[in-house]
């Protein structure tokens, strides 16, 4: 079983939507069994579950003391794919929940205030030592702004090839729990989601072949949660990179090698004034 959190310090960054459609497409691309974890307060993953009339995928309430037994619970009841909603904040509560992820998802939108709050969520990834890929979300199109974002965030690790650009069809097709595949699957926004699905699956079949540098972490086993019902109650490290070019090439991702000592938000502040 693989697990994906999708992690953003910054609220509206659009990573409850991205990960709702995530789960969805990998569904659609027969990945499945396929759940989601709602470790949200907001419990705003939920909310849309909740209006969801289709089965797939399912998904479970749970938080950092739980998320252990969850994961195991949901690998026990066959499940290949966990995609893991976080809330917008950094706490120790995140840094639990990351340590099981096998890709840390992290969403970014092409602004300044958003591309100095990724750090903080960068820390955390990189003192767990877990892999990572940055999503430029709610992005406009042909504006110079997008491609700075990339190129800001590429200094500090992998950029999805996939822009997703802002459209109405994202938010509105949440409304009723479904995605921009099943409201307009002909559609650009459909056609976005799909390109970076399929990023992230060849991401995930890499990362697989790739021994990692720590050992697997210990799992809660005085954890307690409740899983399938959809009215159930609601329960600094220094930002590195490795420069492999024939990782880069099998990724298809952007990636640029950092100066040691180089953070976010520094050359955008002193940009700004």
């Amino acid at each position: 079983m693989q697990t994906i959190v999708f992690a953003s310090q910054k609220g509206g960054s659009g990573k409850t939507t991205l990960a709702a459609h995530m789960a969805v497409q990998a569904s659609e691309a027969g990945i499945g069994p396929v759940a989601m974890i709602d470790t949200d307060p907001q419990g705003s993953l939920h909310g849309w579950w909740q209006m969801r009339e289709a089965a797939m995928p399912t998904l479970i309430r749970s938080n950092a003391n739980d998320i252990a037994e969850d994961l195991e619970h949901l690998r026990s009841q066959g499940h290949r794919l966990v995609i893991v909603d976080t809330q917008p904040a950094v706490t120790e509560a995140i840094s639990e929940i990351v340590q099981y992820a096998d890709l840390v998802v992290i969403p970014c939108r092409p602004s300044p205030h958003d591309l100095r709050a990724v750090g903080a969520t960068v820390d955390i990834v990189e003192r767990w030592q877990k892999h990572m890929v940055f999503v430029v979300n709610s992005a406009t199109r042909r504006a110079r702004i997008t491609s700075e974002a990339a190129v800001a965030l590429s200094q500090h690790g992998t950029v999805a090839p996939a822009t997703l650009h802002h459209r109405v069809d994202f938010a509105a097709s949440m409304i009723d729990g479904r995605t921009v595949m099943e409201t307009g699957p002909d559609g650009k926004s459909a056609t976005e989601i799909s390109v970076l699905w399929a990023y992230i699956e060849a991401r995930m079949e890499r990362i697989n072949q790739i021994p990692m540098p720590y050992e697997t972490a210990r799992l809660v086993s005085d954890a307690n949660s409740s899983f399938g019902s959809r009215n159930q109650p609601q329960p600094p490290t220094p930002i590195g990179l490795q420069t492999d070019n024939q990782s880069l090439q099998a990724s298809g991702g952007l990636r640029r090698p950092v100066q040691s000592g180089v953070r976010f938000g520094r050359r955008l502040a002193s940009d700004n004034g």
